[in-house]
């Protein structure tokens, strides 16, 4: 047996700049990337594809009047 055989699977890169993954911030290599990435999912850059919806079809609730 050699010592290849035993060895850890090698760490994935940073997904934002491709450097070495660091423990701490993991997946990322630091906290800039950890906020870029996070950047990201707010402004809503990361999009899963589907078919379109209307709006009226999104199932958001109708507003009601008050009766007071």
């Amino acid at each position: 047996m050699t010592d290849t055989d035993n060895a850890p699977p090698a760490a994935k890169p940073c997904p934002i700049c491709g450097k070495p993954a660091v423990a701490r911030f993991k997946p990322f290599c630091s906290a800039r990337c950890a906020d870029i990435d996070l950047g990201r999912w707010l402004k809503g850059s990361y999009v899963i594809p589907g078919e379109p919806v209307d709006e009226a079809e999104e199932g958001a609730p109708q507003q009601r009047e008050r009766e007071d």
